[in-house]
């Protein structure tokens, strides 16, 4: 078994059947010249035998953690879990087809105590130090140990509900909570950087085999993927300082079609501060106030990544001390609204042919796509961000077992959530809408829910959901009460409103003239 190296130099472009699609799309974009993070990729043939227990398996898994890291070590000038000057990694999953959030990821590993002290000697930044070290003991507490994730946020709320804004000595105090959730669940916390890598490897490639990623396969029909990749990537911070930070932007609005980027960004914070959905993020307008290069830079690789894929994409990207880095690129989860205005658009720029387009929309029902809105409601009982377009009629659910009992009884639902996890695929796929009090548009499970034809309301501040119940404002929300949404606008109703539909005439008709000249060009082939 070889291990794919990425970034550094390295121009190869593997095949996302042997890496995944993740670790493809980001060795294209190094070979293209991007900002890539140095990576290496154990490929998709070791998950199976790794999560079967071969000890075969694990011997190669090891040599190829050995040879990757020091891959990384060269290409950064680090060292892995260092005193002075250490490395830290995130160790990614990756499959041949994407499935947004369905597999586990661990950021910051190897921030060992001796690297905490090695990141503050580097940068003089005890808050930032402490914070990977807290970050890395949530992460490596979840993924690896199987710890409940209130256990490390229900110490991180009372410390904020406490002292309000964290300094660098209450952080300190918070990194030390969430070890001491590690020891009262009488797990092992290994201290030398390689065992951290080898544990939160194989239990990536575990997450392979979850519940929720057997749930999603199933759904999606990607029953015949062979398994995960497992990408391990030299850490970019985005908590380092003011100037830094993460975030996802789409080079076109997925939900509507539109021709305009779609960013999210969250400073000083990581990755999944923004793709768990449990944060509301900012625009791009605080990248172009902050880190106004990066802003520009962001939008010219946008525009370079859809001429190379000649599609639209969804670019997860980590900002530090205001430069830009690239961490993962794939085609965008679309609504078949979107979808077809993307096919319209993208015969009209040059990008794709008309044949070509088609063979997009293959899958897309066109006589049953039409743009619903919602009649006169009245005035909204509550607004949020519009992360999936659509309109949804339903009884207020506010579990997924729930939406799943009323959708089984041909009952709709609306999934009032606190915030977008992925967890609840289930549930998204009952309901018939979705409402969360927290999360932004480029949350994992706004793209599920997207790729579902789901409409989605996040970051709706007026929404409080509590046990079986639930708050809209000063109202009271039961199991089962009658609400309607507006996908698109973000707007809430405590009505049954009625539905109007409308077709998207123009682009269907343009797709009946390509299909009407691509006919006898197929008749004049066959005879």
């Amino acid at each position: 078994m070889r291990i794919v190296r990425i970034g550094a130099g390295q121009t190869t472009r593997p095949s996302p059947e042997i890496v995944g699609a993740k670790a493809a799309n980001l060795a294209s974009m190094a070979a293209l010249g991007l900002p890539v993070p140095p990576a290496f990729v154990l490929p998709i043939e070791l998950c199976a035998a790794i999560v079967g227990g071969d000890a075969l398996a694990q011997k190669k898994l090891e040599a190829g953690l050995a040879e990757g890291i020091a891959f990384l070590e060269q290409a950064t000038g680090k060292v892995f879990g260092d005193h002075r000057n250490p490395l830290l990694v995130s160790v990614r999953s990756g499959a041949a087809r994407s499935m947004p959030g369905m597999l586990d990821t661990v950021l910051d590993v190897g921030c060992t105590v001796a690297a905490v002290h090695g990141l503050v000697r580097v940068t003089g930044n005890p808050h930032f130090a402490w914070d990977c070290r807290r970050r890395f003991l949530a992460s490596y507490g979840q993924v690896v140990l199987g710890i409940e994730p209130t256990q490390f946020a229900g110490r991180h709320a009372a410390l904020l509900a406490g002292e309000g804004a964290l300094d660098a000595e209450s952080i300190e105090r918070l990194a030390l909570a969430h070890q001491q959730v590690v020891e009262d669940a009488e797990e092992k916390l290994p201290e030398e950087p390689m065992e951290q890598l080898h544990a939160a490897a194989q239990a990536v490639y575990r997450s392979w085999v979850s519940a929720r990623a057997v749930t999603y396969r199933r759904l999606q029909r990607l029953e015949d993927l062979q398994g995960t990749a497992i990408a391990v990537q030299a850490m970019v911070f985005g908590n380092c300082d003011r100037l830094s930070g993460a975030g996802v932007a789409f080079s076109r609005d997925p939900s509507t079609g539109a021709a305009a980027a779609m960013i999210d960004v969250l400073f000083e914070a990581q990755g999944e501060d923004i793709v768990s959905g449990q944060r509301t993020p900012e625009t791009e307008a605080a990248i172009e106030r902050r880190a106004p290069q990066a802003a520009r830079q962001l939008r010219e690789t946008l525009a370079l990544l859809e001429r190379e894929f000649a599609d639209v994409q969804d670019v997860e990207f980590t900002i530090e001390h205001g430069r830009l880095w690239l961490l993962q690129t794939r085609s965008a989860k679309r609504t078949p609204l979107a979808a077809l205005k993307f096919a319209v658009d993208f015969v009209k720029e040059g990008l794709i042919t008309p044949a070509e387009a088609l063979q997009r929309l293959a899958g897309v029902d066109l006589d049953g796509l039409a743009r619903r809105r919602l009649a006169d409601g009245g005035e909204p009982a509550a607004r949020g961000i519009g992360a999936s377009v659509g309109v949804a009629v339903g009884r207020a659910a506010f579990d997924s077992a729930s939406a799943e009992r009323l959708a089984s009884r041909g009952e709709p639902a609306i999934l009032l959530r606190p915030d977008t996890s992925t967890a609840d695929v289930a549930g998204f796929a009952a309901a018939s809408g979705i409402v969360t009090a927290a999360g932004g548009r480029t949350a994992h499970a706004a793209l599920v829910a997207r790729q579902m034809g789901k409409p989605c309301i996040v970051g709706c501040p007026a929404l409080a959901v509590e046990g079986a119940g639930a708050r809209l404002g000063q109202r009271e929300i039961k199991p089962g009460d009658w609400l309607s949404l507006d996908g698109e606008a973000g707007t809430i109703y405590f009505s049954r409103c009625e539905i109007v539909t409308e077709r998207p005439d123009a682009e269907l008709a343009e797709v009946a003239r390509w299909r009407g000249v691509a006919a006898p060009a197929a008749q004049r082939q066959v005879s």
